[in-house]
């Protein structure tokens, strides 16, 4: 009997314990939610492209000489128009000179030719006076006019060498002016090519220049890709493990037979990337796949992962519901919904991994949140002794 009434009592104990294990259950948890929302997709591919530069390469000299100073070294930023390589001038200036004495004999022959010519023409203007006289010459006038056309010929002729003098002295001069090799453009000095002592002759590389001012990003775009670029598209690109955006500015056309790729060139923005960048460095495009379109998405900590398929946890009349998703592409984050759920649904995202189908929950500015979360607990951190 006593045994009986013991049993009984032990009965009751583990019964009252059930029930207030129970209820302790049936508390709300306190999670995290997050609202499915509608936002636009862009599907893109990686393409791997390149750092270009719209101007670069060797600098020649425009005339023969022998070196006579070199101004730069490798890696000295230069401007427009500054000294790199100096050639000895003396024989030029010899030119020079040469030119400018025939160029001046050149102005003398035709001043004198000119001269000439009017002391003969006031001789005729003489004769013409005493034609009605006596002492008028026929015979002397047409020789006074022979000598006027002798003399209008050495004019022409001085006239054309002083042109060809006037030619070759600016020919020297301009080869005078050369004999300094200037940048033709702003840049950086990437090689030196000559060294005092060395002759160039017309044509020879002095020094290799790079303009890193004037850059592009260039990549072999698959064909079936170019139809998501036009010309004016933004395009994401990371540059120096930097995010940026990338302006289509040309597509070339010229395919490659054996890679199917064109090339196609983008103006990225650089800001505040001046000096780690170099031509020929690698950088990561993000290439669109098709047009833009609105999708609707949800969070990918909401997913959970079952061998039947995907779900979530939807917050319904307070307490959290299960229920099965159909997914699509990822999105920043996020997964495309292609079934299952709705613009402004509440999806758990914290704490959904212990819930149970149909267990109360609680969640930051919930609409009737008990006051000091009633006892809530985190549903994550049941079920640990």
């Amino acid at each position: 009997m006593i045994a009986r009434i013991h049993c009984l009592a032990l009965s009751f104990v583990l019964l009252l314990a059930g029930q207030t294990s129970l209820a302790a259950q049936e508390r709300p948890a306190l999670v995290q939610v997050d609202a499915v929302r509608i936002e636009p997709l862009k599907q893109t591919r990686p393409v791997l492209g390149r750092i270009v530069t719209k101007q670069q390469g060797q600098v020649a000299a425009r005339v023969g000489g022998l070196v006579a100073r070199v101004q730069v070294n490798v890696g000295d930023r230069v401007s427009k128009g500054s000294a790199l390589v100096e050639l000895d001038a003396e024989p030029v200036q010899y030119d020079v000179d040469l030119a400018d004495a025939e160029y001046a004999s050149a102005v003398a022959d035709q001043a004198t030719a000119k001269a000439e010519i009017d002391l003969l023409e006031n001789e005729l203007l003489r004769l013409d006076r005493l034609r009605e006289s006596a002492a008028f010459s026929k015979a002397q006038r047409e020789d006074k006019e022979r000598q006027i056309a002798v003399a209008k010929s050495r004019l022409g002729a001085a006239t054309a060498r002083l042109g060809q003098y006037q030619a070759r002295q600016r020919s020297s001069r301009r080869n005078l002016q050369d004999m300094v090799i200037k940048a033709p453009y702003d840049g950086v000095i990437t090689r030196k090519l000559v060294s005092p002592g060395a002759y160039v002759r017309l044509g020879d590389p002095v020094v290799a220049l790079v303009d890193d001012g004037a850059l592009e990003i260039e990549a072999d775009v698959p064909v079936e890709q170019l139809e998501g670029l036009l010309l004016g598209t933004d395009v994401e690109v990371t540059i120096a493990s930097e995010r940026r955006l990338a302006t289509v500015r040309a597509i070339i056309p010229e395919e490659n037979p054996l890679t199917r790729t064109r090339a196609v060139r983008f103006t990225p923005t650089l800001e505040d990337l001046e000096g780690r960048l170099a031509v020929a460095q690698s950088v990561s495009l993000a290439i669109p796949i098709g047009a833009e379109r609105d999708v609707t998405t949800v969070s990918k900590d909401g997913v959970i992962q079952r061998p039947n398929g995907a779900m979530v946890f939807l917050i319904k009349d307070a307490a959290a519901t299960p229920q099965p998703v159909r997914l699509g592409a990822a999105v920043n984050g996020r997964f495309e919904v292609l079934d299952g759920l709705g613009d402004g649904d509440l999806v758990v995202i914290r704490g959904n991994e212990r819930l149970r189908p149909g267990q109360p929950v609680t969640y930051p500015g919930a609409p009737e949140a008990p006051a000091g979360n009633n006892g809530a607990e985190p549903a994550d951190k049941k079920d640990n002794g």
